[in-house]
């Protein structure tokens, strides 16, 4: 496994604070929570692209999908998105289906460990933070935020994005953490 790329973390509080005050804004401005996805997608996109973000969107349920197949799994399709398309439909099988059917944080520090339950959009990518979303207190669908480094999503990731839910009104408790952490320390490399 190649060393580079290699980082716990893309995000800082001053970032995640200043995108909060955008989330903030935008759900102000924005009544329905559909309405708020492209804006906020843009702004995560220009505040974590140049700090190692590949590519970032919403995936939400497809209901009509997951009532028609009657007991069979959920799918889930790709909504606001930057900056190139991704799977859509996808299963409830990979890192966004877990996250969404377990309504916990999934981070995957490398998307090797996640073995055959990896929906790999782009070969590239490295690492993945989802995060499940709200819409009127029901579970609605994932933030997924994609990586080409390693570790590129650490702690400070996790609590700056789910603020800028909660300030988008997309999120509206804690939720649990499920890692796939590597097993390396900054002594090691």
């Amino acid at each position: 496994m190649a060393e580079t790329g290699w980082r716990r973390g893309c995000g800082d509080p001053a970032t995640y604070e200043s995108l909060r005050q955008v989330a903030l804004r935008i759900g102000r401005e924005r009544q329905d929570p559909l309405d708020r996805l492209q804006p906020l997608t843009d702004a995560f996109w220009e505040a974590l692209h140049p700090r190692g973000v590949s590519w970032i969107g919403f995936y939400l349920e497809d209901t009509e999908a997951s009532l028609a197949s009657a007991g069979q799994d959920a799918l889930m399709v790709l909504s606001a998105r930057r900056d190139k398309p991704a799977c859509s439909p996808i299963g409830v099988h990979g890192a966004c289906g877990q996250s969404f059917r377990e309504e916990s944080v999934r981070l995957i520090e490398d998307v090797a460990l996640l073995g055959p339950n990896y929906i790999a959009c782009d070969p590239r990518d490295r690492s993945e933070l989802v995060m499940p979303i709200y819409r009127n207190g029901i579970r609605w669908g994932v933030l997924d935020a994609d990586s080409h480094e390693f570790a590129c999503f650490g702690d400070a990731d996790i609590v700056g994005m789910a603020g800028v839910l909660w300030a988008a009104g997309l999120l509206l408790r804690d939720l649990p953490i499920r890692a796939d952490r590597l097993r390396r320390t900054a002594e090691s490399l």
